[in-house]
């Protein structure tokens, strides 16, 4: 006669299992969000910048990992936030799912909002386009830049370094960037002649190093693209600069890209 109690006392014994074991999976769950968050805030995040302007080192497609614990150095190719206006107002994403995808680390960042270039002055260094051999030069460093400039796939043909000439000083907080495809990146140099609204001049052209996210350390994805991007080396040769100013120092005529 006990057989139905035993039943009642096996069933709630399986409930209290399979509660036990939801339990076990929710705590896995959670942390598991938590850490990749964090990960995300802290340690490194995935960008995809649908822009040519890094081309080759970049693709549009690439899904790019960005590290946001080693500081950024000459040379290095970094994430930055876009303050300055060099883009337009960024369109607001209305797919909540892709945002908390994004915010937890789980799908890349496909913001309107960021841009990726290379680093190729840091405050205090004295950055000019072109010597005598058409080179960009930093603190009278000339660059060889052969290694990343952009190539024509059907023509073999490299870039220039710069169609434009420029001539300045960074000013503190702030760092000169290029992209790699030169012909096709709307970067510092573009910027140097825009209307500074009430600031100095030029002050458009020079990213704040508050605005930088990390640096780019590997294009993770398509598989077929993976690749580690390391900081060229004609930049180990560039020495330090000056004392940086606190304005952006402008020489010779205006800049039009």
């Amino acid at each position: 006669m006990s057989a139905p109690s035993e039943t009642r006392s096996g069933g709630k014994d399986a409930l209290s299992a399979a509660g036990g074991w939801l339990r076990e999976i929710a705590i896995v769950v959670v942390g598991a969000l938590i850490a990749s968050t964090l990960l995300r805030l802290f340690v490194a995040q995935m960008f995809v910048i649908p822009s040519g302007s890094m081309e080759n080192t970049l693709l549009i497609s690439d899904r790019v990992a960005v590290q946001k614990v080693a500081p950024y150095q000459r040379g290095d190719v970094i994430v930055f936030r876009d303050t300055l206006g060099w883009l337009a107002p960024a369109k607001v994403e209305d797919n909540q799912l892709k945002r908390a995808l994004v915010f937890i680390g789980l799908a890349p960042d496909e913001s309107s909002n960021h841009l990726i270039k290379r680093v190729i002055g840091v405050a205090g260094d004295h950055v000019t386009c072109c010597d005598a051999r058409g080179r960009v030069t930093v603190n009278g460093t000339a660059l060889n830049e052969g290694d990343y400039l952009y190539r024509d796939p059907t023509t073999g043909k490299q870039v220039e370094p710069s169609s434009v000439a420029f001539d300045v000083v960074v000013p503190a907080g702030t760092v000169f960037v290029m992209g790699d495809h030169r012909n096709d990146s709307a970067d510092s140099r573009c910027h140097l002649s825009d209307d500074p609204e009430g600031a100095a001049e030029g002050s458009k052209a020079f990213i704040p190093v508050d605005n930088i996210v990390g640096t780019a350390v590997a294009v993770v994805y398509p598989f077929s693209r993976f690749h580690g991007i390391s900081r060229p080396i004609t930049f180990e040769g560039v020495p330090a600069g000056g004392t940086p100013p606190s304005a952006p120092v402008l020489a010779g005529p205006k800049v039009v890209c």
